[in-house]
């Protein structure tokens, strides 16, 4: 498993010095500049170093992690992280209309295979997993159900269960929506 890592300082202008970094990194590991994969994951990673930079106040430390299971025809799973020392856990808004925030989260829920959080020090890491194998051009965002009646908790796949939507993730929460 190949591991790179950034420190990103407590200035929104770091969000886009995050994203060339993180291209070039892509490139690097084989992910075309032009690839949808590689359109994902560099929002992905803009969306949480922005919600780190942005709700923390706090440095952060973005990390990329290229691996693969060892299994012949797999070409991984790219994971990002985004560390902080907020210990306050993430809260995933649901945005209006007009609203020109609280989208972050419902973005990195509909795009990624998985993603979640958990403490580390005295702070956070908040990441999420992209499958390379899967074309991601694909793939359909579907609403996560928890709580919405008949269907009930863990019914769209996802292992969140007793999720209620706008409360904060347990730790090691992750989901998975894809179609």
């Amino acid at each position: 498993m190949l591991q790179v890592q950034l420190e990103v300082g407590a200035d929104p202008a770091e969000v886009g010095r995050a994203r060339r970094w993180a291209r070039s990194r892509l490139v690097g590991s084989g992910i075309g500049d032009d690839e949808p994969l590689a359109e994902t994951l560099i929002l992905l990673i803009s969306e949480l170093v922005t919600n780190a930079v942005v709700h923390t106040g706090c440095p952060a430390v973005l990390r990329m992690l290229f691996g693969s299971t060892g299994t012949p025809g797999d070409a991984g799973t790219v994971r990002v992280e985004v560390a902080d020392t907020s210990c306050r856990p993430p809260q995933q808004r649901h945005a209006e209309g007009e609203d020109t925030g609280g989208r972050g989260l419902e973005l990195v829920d509909g795009l990624a295979d998985r993603w979640g959080w958990q403490p580390e020090g005295a702070g956070k890491r908040i990441w999420c997993e992209v499958d390379r194998g899967i074309p991601v051009i694909q793939m359909q965002m579907r609403p996560c159900v928890h709580g919405a009646g008949a269907l009930g908790a863990g019914s769209c796949g996802c292992d969140a269960v007793g999720r209620e939507p706008g409360a904060a993730y347990e730790p090691s929460h992750a989901v998975t929506h894809r179609a």
